[in-house]
């Protein structure tokens, strides 16, 4: 089967499409035929060599994590009514970027009213924006800051605190992605390439700051995001796009009563939650959760996904397609 696989840690060029051995799945494993995928900014890190703390990955591999198409096969345990029916899943140590892929047995079946590109591109940052949610106090009411607003989870959580009534305040970089930002239901739109937008927030919430902080880009944005969070507020340093997880001080979090959530409160493997796959897929078919999905790319190109990424051209969600 054809594969993109990372021959080694680094740039988008050490991405090739290549011949490789067709997978057979194991106990409890299921075999898909992959005709969409996923593609995350986390992937590009990995593809560098960073997050060995939390993914134990090594080269070559092939990467990609989730993705949707139809059952070809399963291993023993896995009900054998699987093969056939249309599903969206994560792959097994990666994975989803080749033409067949093995994912755990915890599929979702695609409902008839939503289309597998949809399907694709909510279900893993569907997943963690409804953790997120499950997470985060009541937002009916909140002025809820999110930041990185105009990526494929950002966009998504600006429709959930829409839809549970908070006043939603949008932080991005340039006028498009903001436009896409209200499109979703964004009430204050904040430019955080400008100097002193932070001081934009506090205005906006007539120097309140934000009661819930989604924070998604990261760095030294995160860092100012979360200098305006209210006192007793809560606060999400789940995104790293800008090389580096939010800092903060966890005496000031302490002092000031903020409740502060990272990366390893948004692990499944690590967290307690009710959330599932299931409800992703649920929410999606009910209109609650809509993906905006920008480009798709074939998968000779997935390094040109990775550099979309990476160069912050996107606006929501890039897609592989592994359809001929």
């Amino acid at each position: 089967m054809r594969a993109a696989v990372v021959t080694r840690f680094g740039g988008p060029d050490v991405i090739e499409t290549r011949e490789v051995p067709d997978p057979e799945p194991a106990a409890g494993q299921v075999l898909v035929e992959v005709a969409i995928a996923d593609v995350i900014f986390v992937e590009t890190a990995i593809r560098r060599g960073a997050y060995g703390e939390f993914f134990d990955v090594r080269t070559p591999y092939v990467p990609g994590t989730n993705l949707g198409g139809q059952v070809r096969a399963v291993g023993p345990g896995v009900d054998a009514d699987w093969i056939g029916k249309t599903v969206v899943g994560r792959g097994v140590a990666f994975g989803a970027h080749a033409e067949l892929a093995l994912t755990a047995a915890d599929l979702v079946e695609v409902p008839p009213e939503l289309d597998l590109p949809t399907a694709v591109a909510v279900y893993g940052d569907g997943f963690t924006a409804l953790m997120l949610e499950e997470l985060a106090p009541p937002m009916a009411g909140q002025d809820v800051l999110i930041t990185a607003s105009a990526g494929g989870m950002g966009l998504l959580l600006i429709q959930l605190a829409h839809q549970a009534g908070a006043r939603v305040v949008a932080a991005a970089r340039g006028d498009e992605k903001l436009e896409l930002s209200r499109a979703q239901g964004a009430d204050v739109l904040l430019d955080y390439s400008r100097p002193g937008w932070e001081k934009s927030v506090l205005e906006a919430t007539n120097g309140r700051g934000a009661g819930i902080v989604f924070e998604g880009a990261g760095g030294e944005l995160g860092a100012t995001a979360f200098s305006v969070v209210t006192d007793g507020g809560w606060f999400s340093a789940h995104g790293a796009p800008s090389g580096g997880f939010a800092a903060y001080d966890p005496a000031e979090a302490e002092r000031r009563g903020i409740t502060v959530k990272g990366i390893m409160d948004l692990r499944a493997d690590s967290t307690t939650t009710a959330v599932t796959g299931a409800d992703v897929i649920a929410r999606a078919a009910a209109g609650e959760l809509r993906p905006v999905i920008d480009q798709v790319y074939d998968l000779d190109h997935v390094a040109d996904a990775h550099r979309a990424l990476e160069n912050r051209t996107l606006r929501g969600k890039a897609l592989i397609s592994l359809r001929r």
